[in-house]
């Protein structure tokens, strides 16, 4: 795995000089990299710094990146519940071992997206890549936890 150095030149050197032919493999593995890191929460959009909260401005390009880069794909479950998206960014896969209460009903969380231990999902809710959800957090029904928000005990 890079490092943050090594992740955070190639995402800038991509969004500020997007290639001329097309997006290659490789540039994908970039942006899987980014994607897993912010599942594990080794990265985040922004932290909490002596207080403040500064914004990684790198992390943001990426996610961005994210967007630029996909083609749209059909994820549609059948003919009544039709789902369109970019295929850069599809639903973060979950297991009974990621130890997240997602109850059933109507919530969506895409991958690039941080859940720590013990979170509760009360749908319908929705939570965007990028954000980075603590330990023992609840997203109520009716939420929407926008692209690079953090929220939970860190936050406080």
């Amino acid at each position: 795995m890079h490092s943050n150095n090594s992740l955070e030149r190639q995402i800038s050197d991509l969004f500020n000089h997007p290639p001329t032919g097309g997006y290659t493999r490789d540039h994908f593995a970039v942006f899987e990299q980014l994607n897993q890191r912010l599942n594990l929460g080794e990265i985040r959009a922004a932290s909490r710094e002596n207080g403040a909260w500064p914004v990684h401005l790198w992390v943001k390009q990426g996610i961005l990146l994210g967007f630029r880069m996909g083609a749209l794909a059909d994820y549609s479950l059948d003919a009544r519940f039709r789902f369109f998206d970019k295929d850069t960014l599809p639903l973060r896969p979950l297991t009974i071992d990621d130890g997240v209460r997602v109850v059933p009903d109507g919530s969506s969380i895409r991958d690039g997206v941080y859940l720590g231990r013990g979170v509760t999902c009360m749908p319908p809710m929705y939570i965007n890549i990028g954000a980075y959800v603590d330990d023992g957090t609840l997203v109520d029904s009716h939420a929407l936890v926008g692209s690079c928000a953090q929220v939970g005990n860190e936050s406080i």
